[in-house]
């Protein structure tokens, strides 16, 4: 019987076909399909069932110079993905491991084992490995415990709570007995946040005229911590209301990422200075010596209950440039993935 690799592999893969301007369209994306050459020694060929959108993903359709290159047009796009290895030829990977790569908007990937890891489906759904135990937590757990050096008591805004690792961070700060402000823009999400997230405030930014207002109501001792996944009008309200010596965790700003002009906010930057206001970016990837103990962390979480998760699964690859576009319409309640196969 012919194995997978004496067959011709044939792989459906969604590639970029122009860089959007603002949001992107199904238009800048096409689906195509490659036939893979056969495996070599040291390789093996894996079949993908799971993929990630991320925010991220949106900077990286742009030109120019940034932390990661920037997508190719005519090649297929890249992100974490979850796979069966089919067939293999090398010694550290056999048929029917489970395998994290980076991998995805496509059906099928050969490797050589390179930044790709076992990962073990009786521990978890091999999806988790896509969000709270995986890129999306470590996130979240990198930006309150390194970034912000987040203490017990402390008072916490996060933005796009109900988002991927909003979701998590709120959790965590919960965990550490926090108080948690966060912001969402649904009442589905804000549901979910209070009753699965046990978070103690929720703003609807949707329905309200002065985000900066209601932040200061919720909050009248002020905020130590702010996680920002949004920019913009949610940094300047985060601004206006931390204490001295607090932390702005620049973790993304989605508010920015379609924009065409450059956003007005925050107005009250100056204010960084008054009250001595550390504002910090930060890439996961530099932080990876400490994934042991991020994964010691969640497991304990997730074992005692501290921590929930959602996700928001659309299915087929045909249909993934949509997932995509609907980080940006607000469509998903906690991580967003595409089921491959």
């Amino acid at each position: 019987m012919a194995t997978e690799t004496e067959k011709k592999i044939e792989s459906r893969q969604i590639q970029l076909v122009s860089r959007p301007t603002g949001v992107p369209t199904v238009d800048n994306f096409e689906q195509v399909t490659v036939e893979l050459p056969p495996l070599a020694d040291g390789e093996f060929l894996v079949k993908n069932e799971w993929m990630s959108v991320d925010p991220y993903m949106r900077g990286r359709m742009k030109e120019g110079k940034s932390y990661v290159p920037p997508f190719e047009i005519g090649k297929p796009l890249e992100g974490g993905c979850i796979g069966k290895v089919v067939e293999s030829r090398h010694e550290c990977f056999s048929a029917g491991d489970y395998v994290l790569g980076n991998s995805g908007w496509r059906e099928y990937w050969i490797s050589n084992g390179k930044s790709v890891s076992k990962v073990d489906p009786e521990v978890a759904p091999i999806q988790s490995y896509l969000g709270v135990l995986g890129m999306t937590g470590f996130t979240a757990w990198v930006g309150l415990k390194r970034i912000a050096n987040l203490q017990s008591g402390n008072t916490v805004f996060v933005s796009a709570a109900s988002g991927a690792v909003g979701s998590v961070a709120c959790q965590i700060a919960k965990a550490y007995h926090c108080r948690v402000i966060g912001s969402a823009g649904s009442e589905e999400k804000i549901l979910w946040l209070r009753e699965k997230a046990n978070v103690d405030e929720v703003i609807h930014y949707k329905q309200t005229d002065d985000l900066s207002a209601a932040l200061g109501s919720l909050a009248p001792d002020g905020i130590d911590i702010y996680f920002d996944n949004v920019g913009g009008e949610h940094l300047e309200a985060a601004i206006e209301h931390m204490n001295n010596f607090g932390c702005c965790v620049e973790c993304g700003m989605i508010s920015t990422y379609n924009a065409t002009e450059p956003p007005a906010a925050p107005r009250n930057l100056f204010k960084v200075i008054a009250k001595r206001i550390r504002m910090q970016g930060f890439i996961v990837r530099d932080h990876f010596a400490d994934h042991d103990e991020f994964l010691r962390d969640m497991s304990s979480w997730i074992r005692s209950g501290q921590i929930d998760w959602e996700e928001s699964v659309t299915e087929g690859l045909d249909h993934a440039p949509e997932a995509f576009i609907g980080l940006f319409q607000g469509s998903n309640l906690g991580k967003a993935l595409v089921r491959i196969g």
